[in-house]
């Protein structure tokens, strides 16, 4: 069944949505106030050297110093055979290197660098410094494998040092189209070298696509019927984009006019809402509930209001069959990655177990990023890790509430009211003041007023002096404070 791929693009940020069969497979979101990094080549400075970590610190222009390991260093990299150097043999403090992003800085990490470069077209990744020739995991075929080999090795010039990987659009790829992505690359990578040339760190050199460029890139396959883009002005860059690089592309462009906003034709709003909440409510009466944390996401699954027909174990069954598919839809639609821990309902039966798990990784293979999959540990989960390059959408569209601070909960008004009476104690105990003033949320007065109004009568009388209670409208249920009269 073919695919629609929705383009709603401002001034401000560039919103992705791909449908398929009427559903909202993957969202996308990219701002220009934070625009991704990876992709981007710099000329960078190294700040600072960590033997212990094997790491280094470069200045590459951004708020946070980038992070190089030694791993990722390419000059180490390619001494194959020969004993590994340790990082301080190779970088010095204040020696420029060029590096390119990998990884976006996500929460309080920077930017994750490589120097070894790579350059993405439509059916090839350039490979500047490595002679060797890959292909995508996806081309399984071997026979054909090795005929896409061939045709692009008979296509490179003689003088090409670099090295390619073939990329999966490449499979049914004529020789015209072929070349025309390896001259691009080098061009662009010989553009790229006369800029780093005398370049003082740090530096630009070079800036990865668009998220919409990137769509038309990587995305549009022959299962896409059309590329809705809503912007005249961005449709038209669109499409001299697609005419120069990918003119194959160029015919699946549509320019949407329509009066409704794009989005809510397609429902894709609503569904980014329910991206953004903790709960997946399963068609069946089952639900999901997934937790995002620092180290790792876990999706628990309910059944919540559904009964199966003939038992119960066919009730945790179907359930589950319908949570894995749920499953793999929302990893791409909130974009998780990282360890990703599954806790489906306990199920007796072996058959029923491997049946959940081949399920859930055939909906996994339609994921774009690399996943693994483990099978079901002894604990009844199911471990799977997913690359992580950029942040989730959670990250992207929301921030921590300033109330609950991330926890996801607040404290009771029964708890702030003895955490009111205690700092009163502390105070009077500290300063000696006419009188104090207790200034709190609605809830946590009312309940001193009321409940808890001999606590306050009792604490006045031990400390020897009178206790107002006033009400703040501005205050949230855990703030208070103790004004000293």
């Amino acid at each position: 069944m073919s695919e629609e791929i929705l383009v709603n693009i401002t001034p401000q940020e560039t919103r992705v949505a791909v449908v398929h069969a009427g559903v909202v497979q993957e969202l996308l979101v990219e701002r220009e106030a934070n625009r991704g990094l990876v992709g981007n080549i710099y000329m960078g400075r190294v700040a600072r050297v960590l033997p212990g970590m094997q790491s280094a610190f470069v200045e590459i222009g951004l708020e946070r110093a980038a992070f190089l390991h030694v791993a990722d260093i390419w000059e180490q990299r390619k001494q194959i055979g020969e004993p590994a150097k340790p990082i301080e043999k190779i970088l010095a403090e204040g020696q420029p290197v060029l590096v390119q992003v990998v990884k976006d800085p996500i929460g309080t990490k920077g930017a994750r660098l490589s120097t070894q470069i790579s350059i993405a077209g439509r059916m090839l990744v350039y490979l500047p410094q490595d002679p060797h020739i890959g292909i995508s995991q996806r081309i399984e075929d071997e026979n054909g494998r090795q005929a896409l080999r061939d045709k692009l090795k008979a296509l490179l010039p003689a003088e090409e040092k670099g090295g390619f990987i073939i990329r999966t659009l490449a499979e049914g790829a004529d020789d015209a189209e072929l070349r025309t992505d390896v001259e691009f690359l080098r061009a662009l990578w010989s553009d790229i070298r006369g800029r780093a040339l005398g370049a003082e760190p740090p530096r630009l050199l070079h800036q990865g696509l668009s998220l919409a460029q990137r769509v038309l890139r990587d995305m549009v396959t022959r299962d896409t019927a059309v590329v809705h883009v809503d912007s005249r002005e961005n449709y038209q860059k669109l499409a001299a984009f697609s005419r120069t690089y990918m003119p194959e592309v160029s015919g699946k462009l549509a320019h949407y006019t329509g009066e409704r906003p794009l989005f809510d034709l397609y429902n894709v709003e609503s569904e980014i809402e329910k991206a953004l909440s903790r709960r997946v409510d399963l068609k069946s009466g089952g639900t999901l509930f997934i937790d995002q944390t620092e180290a790792m996401t876990t999706i628990d699954v309910n059944t919540g209001g559904f009964v199966g027909q003939r038992n119960f174990d066919d009730t945790v069954f179907k359930t589950n069959l319908e949570a894995a598919q749920a499953m793999a839809r929302q990893l791409r639609l909130r974009n998780l990655g990282g360890i990703i821990i599954a806790d489906f309902i306990d199920m007796e039966s072996d058959e029923h177990r491997a049946a959940v798990l081949q399920e859930l990784k055939k909906a996994l293979a339609r994921d774009r990023t690399r996943m693994s999959v483990n099978g079901f540990t002894q604990l009844g989960l199911v471990e799977m890790t997913r690359k992580r390059t950029r942040e989730s959408l959670a990250h992207v569209l929301c921030e921590p509430c300033p109330i609950c601070a991330g926890r996801g909960e607040v404290k009771t008004a029964r708890t702030v009211c003895y955490e009111v009476l205690r700092e009163i104690l502390r105070e009077a105990r500290a300063f000696n003041a006419r009188e104090f003033r207790v200034l709190g949320a609605q809830g946590v007065i009312d309940l001193l007023q009321e409940e808890e109004s001999g606590s306050v009568a009792m604490l006045s009388d031990f400390i020897g002096k009178p206790i107002s209670l006033q009400v703040e409208p501005g205050y949230h249920q855990e703030q208070f404070d103790i004004v000293l009269m």
